[in-house]
């Protein structure tokens, strides 16, 4: 069809009833224009050049047309539809009229979206940054005892369910020579010093060298740690820097920030899962993503501990010494840790001030304690039925 030769029927709705007219539509006499004849009232001039389409209500066999119009609405467009169905005449309007799809913004909106969008951005920035932490804080400086203890023990089974292969597998090792050497150097180093909990130490078997503080006063060391370390000394340092982080509270402090991060974020992504929150706190933990202020504290905690209880603190400065190969790439001012040939430094000078120091555990201890994963009794295979 060149152009529709007569009038051509289609419905029209007013945009302020629901009442359906039957109307028709024809080019206007000077083709700038469709006219749509109604029969009860005056006939209405849409220019083409303001014709839009709605998408979402056309197809194949429909043609639902509005009128660009000065709305307060961000698209700005008539409130009355104009709904087509002959075949040739939606043809002849799609292929004439190029703006037919335009979508139509009311000056300034993209503006505006852009400004909210950004307010939006800001405080949930503030919220992550400012109120976050210092809420944080003040949680972790005020909530009970029992509370803190109850999380802790949530966030332990998450990071096992993270660390683990099996869930039918329990990977705490339990050998009881291995046990009674690592009480003995809990003993040892916190011996009538109270640090606000009942300690729990734990080692997991996995080869991951590492070693963390939970909520609640839990203490997590992995078997690749004491497999890499060169003396029980070294575990000893490394116990004391992660009871000094308990003693601060840090862990706590640190899965309260890295829970509510998580919280903010799953609502702002829409994901509201808890185990989403849980898992952060786990995963944070592991990653023992304090500030430098608090390594530092903890490294003059386990300091002062293993001064107290007589050990050298000389294998502190050379467990540092070697991983300052792996963390000291990283300039200190982007790294959450102090510089750890500074730290190896600061355990040296620790040690030179005080000779008078013995094992904190016997060859004999220490090789239990490096032994404490074997035999460990793992589950049987699942049978098939």
């Amino acid at each position: 069809m060149t152009e529709p030769s007569g009038t051509v029927e289609a419905a029209f709705f007013d945009g302020e009833t629901a009442k359906r007219q039957v109307v028709g539509i024809a080019p206007a006499t000077d083709r700038l224009a469709l006219m749509i004849l109604r029969e009860d009232a005056a006939p209405l001039r849409w220019p083409f050049d303001r014709l839009r389409a709605l998408r979402d209500q056309s197809d194949k066999g429909r043609l639902t047309l509005t009128v660009a119009a000065d709305t307060e609405d961000e698209a700005p467009r008539d409130a009355a539809r104009l709904v087509i169905r002959d075949k040739a005449a939606i043809d002849w309007i799609l292929r004439t009229r190029p703006g037919l799809m335009r979508r139509d913004i009311r000056p300034g909106t993209i503006r505006s979206v852009a400004l909210w969008l950004s307010a939006a951005a800001a405080a949930v920035v503030v919220m992550l940054y400012v109120i976050l932490p210092a809420l944080a804080d003040y949680l972790a400086d005020h909530l009970p005892v029992e509370s803190e203890v109850a999380f802790g023990k949530s966030v332990m089974k998450q990071i096992e369910w993270m660390v683990g292969e099996d869930d039918r597998i329990d990977l705490r090792c339990t050998a009881p020579s291995g046990l009674d050497a690592l009480d003995k150097m809990k003993t040892r180093l916190i011996r009538d010093r109270d640090i606000g909990y009942d300690l729990s130490l734990t080692v997991l078997d996995h080869e991951m060298v590492n070693a963390f503080a939970a909520p609640g006063g839990q203490i997590v060391i992995f078997r690749g740690l004491l497999d890499d370390a060169e003396s029980a000394d070294e575990v000893a340092a490394v116990l004391g820097h992660e009871i000094g982080h308990v003693a601060a509270r840090d862990p706590t402090r640190l899965a309260l920030r890295a829970a509510g991060s998580a919280g903010i974020l799953s609502v702002v992504l829409g994901d509201i899962t808890g185990g989403t929150v849980i898992a952060a706190a786990g995963d944070h933990l592991m990653q023992s993503a304090y500030t430098r202020d608090a390594e530092a504290a903890a490294d003059d905690f386990a300091l002062t501990l293993l001064n107290d209880a007589r050990i050298d603190t000389a294998p502190m400065a050379g467990f540092f010494d070697r991983i300052a190969t792996m963390t000291d790439q990283v300039p200190e001012y982007l790294s959450s840790h102090p510089l750890s040939a500074d730290r190896a430094r600061h355990a040296r000078a620790n040690a030179a001030t005080h000779m008078s120091t013995e094992p904190i555990l016997s060859a004999a201890e220490w090789q239990a304690l490096q032994s404490i994963c074997d035999g460990r009794a793992r589950p049987n295979p699942p049978t098939s039925e």
